[in-house]
């Protein structure tokens, strides 16, 4: 039933109407057209010219179309793909990184990348050293990076790589030959905090990595959480394991098509490259280029320097080496549909129209998952028993007000009607707790609203956010019958990372931070860069893909399971006292903790709480 509903959402992308042959300085636009409807292969003499010139850069400007408008017009295919889940435990993440260094030594035509932060530390120079030796070879290089996540005065590692394209070798096309275009490499600001174009309070919060996207058989795109920094890769500058890293997940993609380069509809590789190139071509971007090519010499020796350091770390250069096999094997095949919120670029009267504002995109996140509860609630046999999970670092339950104050949505009010229609179907919810979040106001929020809103009943949580004596620290609160029984809710259980053992609390344990973000059911799931807090919904750029497959579901629940393995569950008396030891504890995390009720109230009655 959901793979039906997967085809039915999807349609192949039409960018704007029939063109004729342009000429080689055509617009992206009409080249990215002409690609596409007319299904140019690796074998027509022009397939070259028309890709040089989609990727091509130009100024908003000299548009005749918004590219933002145009990419949430059209509805994003559902590909076939080969799916493969890098997971949270510390080899997985090492294993991310060399995975993408690996992947840039060996593209042999494109490498488009683009994460809300990017560090220079040894991941970001090692990935940009790596780039830099890849543009020499001739492979053509896009790089974005969001200006508030990534902000820099003047990005000079960046800049360096810039540089590289002057010794640039020419691109080739599928066979090896060489093509009269030399490599470039462009990088863009996304949404720069210098353009006039852009607003400030909007992110682009994407980790997208392409190498070959437009090359059937040897396109691979990554996504999920993982940013560019040493601390989502399990290792500190020095190449020792880092305790405190960040517990992140990613999905890498490969054609499912591998030995045909003859395609019928867009290959997974494809659409995240056409929709790298929306973004790229947002009018709020900025292109930045070295002003002095030599004066950046040091950054360039810098990047290979930590390129070779990398390369020494013994656990990074033994998943490096096992690569290739790893490329080969474990793979799940699937149908996937890439998804954006790109639309919250330009959106106005963000909480009054959001339910609009997704309306209007038909790839929102939001909306093919809206979609597919519709079609499962019209086919789906209600006596069937599943268990949706859902893992988020910092996960909101929306409730979107009007211009009145008037609730219109309750994303709690929402869940609970739906359980009732389906009696078989389970819910669990995997966040952070006051031992593991990096973010103490979205903690309060989780805290203080999404599970209270979830499990308690009005009388209880009035109580519950009024006062941490009245609640929590009352022994006649927390036994009572009414708490026992919302707490233990057999539908609903909400599970937080950190244990009693933590080193925090004087113990031997480290739980590392929780970044993973994802959902899925039996065959259906999310894994892309959303946390599915306010922010997330309202105010950035998100992106992902949407899978249907049992066997990606299967690899899902293994890493799920090990996140739950460092889990409490919210409510239970383990969770009550691991909050009393950490408000004895006297440190920063006492200080936060104590303090959620205020601040969530805060929060709530200043309106700050939607920029969270």
């Amino acid at each position: 039933m959901v793979k039906k509903l997967l085809c039915s959402l999807g349609c192949s992308i039409a960018l704007l109407g029939c063109s004729s042959v342009p000429e080689v300085e055509t617009s992206p636009f009409e080249a990215m057209n002409y690609l596409f409807e007319e299904q140019l292969t690796h074998s027509n003499d022009d397939f070259s010219d028309y890709l040089y010139a989609s990727r091509t850069w130009i100024s908003a400007d000299k548009l005749e179309e918004d590219p933002i408008e145009v990419s949430h017009a059209y509805t994003t295919p559902i590909n076939n793909a080969f799916s493969k889940v890098i997971g949270v435990d510390y080899e997985e993440s090492v294993l991310s990184l060399a995975t993408k260094i690996w992947l840039i030594d060996n593209a042999e035509h494109t490498i488009d990348l683009t994460y809300y932060i990017f560090k220079y530390d040894k991941a970001g120079e090692s990935i940009l050293g790596a780039l830099c030796n890849a543009a020499k070879r001739g492979v053509d290089v896009r790089i974005m990076v969001d200006s508030l996540g990534s902000i820099d005065t003047f990005h000079n590692p960046i800049k360096a790589l810039e540089t590289c394209a002057d010794d640039a070798g020419y691109i080739r096309d599928f066979y090896g030959n060489q093509t009269p275009y030399k490599a470039r490499v462009q990088f863009v600001i996304i949404n720069a905090l210098t353009s006039t174009k852009a607003w400030g309070n909007r992110r682009s919060h994407d980790k997208l990595f392409i190498k070959d996207g437009h090359f059937l058989g040897k396109d691979v795109t990554i996504t999920g959480g993982r940013n560019v920094s040493m601390d989502y890769y399990g290792l500190d500058d020095e190449g020792n394991r880092n305790p405190h890293a960040y517990l992140d997940l990613e999905v890498l993609l490969r054609s499912a098509d591998r030995d045909n380069d003859q395609n019928d509809g867009m290959s997974v590789g494809e659409t995240s490259s056409l929709y790298f190139s929306m973004l790229f071509l947002h009018e709020g971007n900025r292109k930045i280029t070295a002003a002095n090519p030599d004066g950046y010499e040091y950054w360039k020796d810098k990047a290979q320097e930590s390129l070779s350091d990398l390369m020494k770390v013994e656990d990074f250069r033994s998943a490096y080496d096992n690569m290739e096999g790893y490329l080969l094997e474990g793979f799940a095949t699937s149908q996937v549909r890439l998804a954006h919120q790109l639309e919250n670029f330009s959106s106005t009267n963000v909480v009054e129209d959001a339910e609009q504002t997704k309306a209007e995109n038909t790839n929102s996140i939001e909306g093919i998952l809206k979609a597919a509860v519709e079609q499962l609630e019209q086919t789906a046999d209600r006596n069937t028993a599943s268990t949706l999970r859902i893992v988020s670092p910092y996960l909101f339950t929306p409730q979107y007000k009007n211009k009145q104050g008037e609730i219109t949505y309750d994303g709690a009010v929402a869940l609970k009607a739906f359980l009732e229609r389906f009696p078989n179907v389970n819910v669990e919810i995997l966040t952070n707790s006051i031992l593991t979040s990096d973010n103490y106001f979205t903690q309060s929020v989780i805290d203080m609203d999404t599970a209270p809103r979830l499990l308690l009943n009005d009388e209880l949580r009035e109580v519950w956010v009024k006062s941490m004596k009245g609640s929590e620290l009352n022994p006649d609160y927390i036994n009572s019958q009414a708490w026992l029984e919302a707490v233990n809710n057999p539908r609903v259980t909400i599970y937080q990372t950190g244990r009693r053992d933590s080193t925090i609390l004087g113990g031997a344990q480290e739980y590392g931070k929780l970044h993973a973000k994802f959902f899925f059911s039996e065959q259906l799931g999310f894994i892309g860069t959303s946390n599915f807090d306010y922010r997330s919904r309202l105010y950035n750029n998100e992106m992902g893909y949407y899978f249907y497959g049992e066997e990606v579901s299967q690899q899902l629940l293994d890493n799920y399971n090990k996140l739950k393995e460092l889990s409490l569950v919210w409510g239970s008396p383990e969770w009550l006292q691991m909050r009393k030891d950490v408000f004895n504890n006297h440190n920063e995390k006492t200080r936060t903790s104590k303090s959620q009720r205020s601040r969530f109230q805060v929060m709530k009655n200043s309106g700050l709480i939607w920029l969270f």
